[in-house]
């Protein structure tokens, strides 16, 4: 797919940098240029109320682009786990209460599947992303996942939150062993902006 002739950009609703870098990446080649919404004054935080990852990245999205008038994207993602119902699921970020850490989440995680063998720990990393417009019109809205299967110690430093102990098992490898340009092809987010981008580039083109 051809760049846009003109750079337009989009805002992130998310202050977590490490996610915005990566999104930043996937739409860089496509001259969509991502602004961190951390990084355009004092915005009053979005409470993520939905109960859906659909709900809570729609919210995201058309809040932010009503605060700001711009074009916008909400993206919520996390992590649900077969052995667990679900969970954590749309609170991943948050799974070890207020003030969780990624360290803080992964030992609740552990301590969680600690009686569970690793052939039944299998899980899935999902990703919803929604585009608002400057009045907060949702004109697109994607979701993709990721299969896995959760290790019981980590493994690598890249990526952030789950990703050193989820394992995919086609490349034997967790996210934070792989590089960046292999995650970039596999992750739920990279399959997600994958159906996203044609999409966003024409709508962009035609606004």
């Amino acid at each position: 797919m051809s760049c846009l002739s003109e750079r337009p950009d989009v805002v992130l609703a998310s202050r977590n940098r490490k996610k915005s870098g990566e999104i930043a990446a996937l739409l860089a080649p496509h001259g969509i240029e991502v602004l961190c919404v951390g990084d355009l004054g004092d915005l009053p935080d979005i409470v993520e109320d939905g109960h859906t990852f659909g709900e809570n990245a729609a919210k995201k999205a058309s809040e932010t682009a009503k605060l700001l008038s711009r074009w916008t994207l909400g993206e919520d993602s996390g992590l649900m786990l077969d052995a667990l119902g679900g969970a954590p699921g749309i609170y991943s970020a948050r799974y070890s209460g207020k003030d969780a850490t990624d360290e803080t989440n992964n030992a609740k995680l552990l301590a969680e599947l600690s009686d569970v063998p690793e052939k039944k720990r299998g899980a899935q990393y999902v990703c919803n992303v929604a585009l608002a417009d400057p009045r907060g019109e949702i004109r697109l809205q994607i979701e993709a996942t990721c299969r896995g299967r959760i290790t019981t110690t980590a493994r690598g430093t890249h990526g952030f939150g789950y990703d050193p102990y989820f394992l995919i098992p086609e490349y034997h490898r967790t996210f934070g062993e792989l590089p960046a340009v292999v995650k970039q092809q596999l992750s739920h987010r990279a399959r997600a902006f994958a159906r996203l981008i044609p999409k966003l580039v024409k709508l962009f083109r035609e606004e």
